[in-house]
């Protein structure tokens, strides 16, 4: 189900953000709980309540993990974290991938099972598996208050499609947090600009991307299919660091600091680089709770390979039940064991144009297994991108032209550009002067989000399906 963005941004927002602000300190925790259960059974009604299961579960587990300390019941209560939360998902995000492939391999015609994903599974799962885990490690305090563990799981800013926030990331915040002026509104203006990258950039080269991908792939012109999937490139960064950056700034309004997601990702200058600027809070994450626990770099070149092996195998399934996003793991693998026997050495001698060169072909063909649906689509697609076409196709010119402006500007974008300026800019500003253009620019951009959002134009969420 999809969220209604006008009901969002002009009802339930400010709502929940005026009560939180205006309520005793005491009473704030409970806010953000119940204002995020309202905000989650906005899009999913009947799977709240598989939320509020895996919050409780988590709640006592940590709980119990706390009390049996050094005693074996504390690795039972962990282990009964890490295998209740893994079935949730393997029940609601693979069970009918699993299914269908038994019956193809077996020729048995069991019944697949049809479920529809919960909205935000991958994240609030791995959150509360993580708390759990770092109870244990003893990293965290248990939280013994139910309504600010809560308040934790299901925290509507981040809780659809990240960042990934571990406990530790708002342990001291959920105790006791202070709201300013100043913080509120960096929080606003963070969160105009995620809300601009989304709807004035992803939104318009989403489209352009989805007309390519309408088109029958035999019919593509190698040239049409590369241009479609460069607008998927900005399309699938835009959108999902724009969310990222509405949710740290809805955090920051709220009193909260979650963490970065994104550092100019498409600035980097070889594979390794890249997954150190992207998604950061999940890589973090398998760093944190797979690779390293398995080894990490600390058994030798062999164990090291075999750990990264696992960790990517994980990091692709993790993102979707299909062959596709298993290959993409594996491709992501390839090029990081590559770089860790020798590739990474070369690179460093050589120009770093050529590094981030290297980078961009890479990405780019991997994000053509990420952007359709299953593994034939990508490989037929990926076959006009190398050869398996002419160069050129009737409609190649018209897309291109139509497309370059929106690229130009979003590539210099995606590399820090503007930022650069505009930290350059204010330095030469007189005092008060760049509040004052701060101010002027977010109304500016919020008369071009809402005109975008009224229009009612295409307006997919990419990470909804993770």
């Amino acid at each position: 189900m999809v969220f209604s963005s006008v009901g969002f941004l002009f009802y339930f927002l400010p709502l929940a953000i005026g009560l939180h602000c205006v309520v005793p300190k005491s009473w704030r925790n409970g806010v953000l709980f119940v204002s995020s259960l309202v905000f989650y059974a906005w899009g999913e009604p009947i799977y709240v309540l598989l939320m509020l299961f895996s919050t409780l579960l988590d709640y006592s587990l940590g709980l119990a993990v706390d009390r049996w300390r050094g005693r074996p019941g504390a690795k039972w209560a962990l282990a009964a974290s890490v295998a209740i939360n893994l079935s949730l998902l393997g029940v609601f995000k693979y069970a009918g991938f699993f299914v269908s492939q038994l019956n193809a391999l077996t020729g048995l015609a069991l019944p697949v099972p049809q479920l529809s994903l919960p909205i935000g599974i991958s994240f609030y799962t791995f959150q509360t598996m993580s708390y759990t885990i770092d109870v244990y490690r003893d990293h965290v305090r248990p939280q013994r208050n139910l309504i600010s563990f809560g308040a934790f799981v299901s925290m509507f800013p981040q809780l659809i499609a990240g960042p990934i926030v571990r406990y530790a990331d708002v342990e001291a915040a959920l105790y006791q947090r202070q709201l300013s002026l100043e913080g509120f509104s960096k929080g606003i203006w963070r969160f105009l600009l995620g809300l601009a990258k989304k709807l004035l950039f992803a939104n318009a080269i989403g489209l352009a991307f989805s007309n390519i991908q309408a088109q029958p792939v035999e019919g593509l012109g190698a040239l049409t299919a590369w241009l479609g999937i460069v607008c998927y490139f900005f399309q699938i960064y835009y959108d999902f660091s724009g969310y990222s950056d509405m949710a740290i700034g809805l955090g920051k309004m709220l009193g909260f600091d979650f963490p970065e997601n994104f550092r100019y990702p498409y600035a980097a200058t070889s594979v390794t680089d890249f997954w150190r600027r992207w998604h950061m809070t999940l890589s973090s994450w398998f760093r944190d709770y797979v690779y390293i626990p398995l080894g990490g770099n600390r058994r030798g070149k062999a164990r090291q390979l075999f750990n990264l092996l696992i960790t990517w195998l994980l990091t692709g399934f993790w993102h979707g039940a299909s062959w596709n996003f298993v290959l993409w793991g594996l491709y992501y693998f390839a090029f990081l064991a590559l770089e860790k026997l020798f590739l990474s050495k070369w690179l460093d001698r050589a120009p770093k144009f050529l590094g981030w060169a290297y980078t961009l072909l890479v990405t780019l063909v991997g994000w053509v297994l990420f952007a359709f649906e299953s593994l034939p689509q990508g490989l037929a697609y990926l076959s006009r991108m190398f050869g398996a076409a002419p160069l050129l196709d009737a409609g190649f010119v018209y897309a291109f032209l139509s497309c370059l402006p929106l690229l130009v500007l979003m590539a210099l974008g995606a590399v820090g550009l503007p930022a650069a300026l505009a930290s350059r800019w204010s330095s030469r500003l007189r005092p008060g002067a760049e509040g004052g253009l701060r101010l002027l620019a977010a109304l500016v951009l919020l008369l071009l989000c809402t005109a975008s959002v009224t229009a009612g134009s295409y307006n997919p969420f990419l990470y909804f399906r993770f």
